[in-house]
């Protein structure tokens, strides 16, 4: 697949309220900007033709998990078929606890043919839809999705490392801000 040719759609991981962080990741303001409308303006940004939130509506296409509580890959699932009913081919799977990343983070994934995330953890990602193993489940770990995927998985940039991790905790969100 040329990947110029593919259209890309942009699934944004939205669990609802984190123990960790105390509240909705998706509502942590960021610079005046809620986490998930800076998602969205990023994956806008690195050429989406569709934006979708999965597990939450938060006034964007969204998707309901298939199985609440069951992990991000229901999310991804409902996502893909969501992108591939909508004529998209590729999958830009982000998590809304990482609102500071940059289209340049995102470029090496991109770029790739295949489908690929980063060693660092598993989303990012870019999902080919037609990569995405039939016998994949709503609980899986991501790790799984991946591996089953036949994903690339790239070498991080070490300045980039803890923006592609995202803010998990209160201390990380600490260390994002400008």
């Amino acid at each position: 697949m040329n990947t110029r040719d593919a259209r890309l759609g942009v699934i944004i991981l939205c669990g609802g309220r984190s123990v960790r962080m105390g509240r909705d990741k998706a509502l942590i303001d960021w610079g005046g900007v809620r986490a998930v409308d800076r998602v969205a303006a990023l994956a806008r940004a690195a050429g989406a033709e569709m934006v979708l939130t999965a597990g939450r509506d938060y006034g964007l296409d969204w998707v309901p998990d298939p199985q609440e509580g069951a992990g991000p890959v229901g999310g991804v699932l409902a996502g893909a078929a969501a992108l591939r009913a909508r004529g998209c081919d590729r999958a830009l799977v982000l998590a809304v606890d990482a609102p500071t990343l940059t289209v340049d983070d995102l470029a090496p994934l991109l770029a790739t043919e295949r489908g690929g995330t980063f060693e660092v953890s598993p989303v990012p990602m870019v999902l080919p839809l037609d990569a995405l193993p039939e016998e994949a489940q709503a609980g899986w770990p991501l790790r799984r999705l991946v591996e089953r995927a036949g994903l690339a998985v790239l070498k991080c940039p070490e300045e980039a490392k803890a923006r592609l991790l995202g803010a998990n905790t209160p201390q990380e969100r600490d260390r994002l801000r400008p």
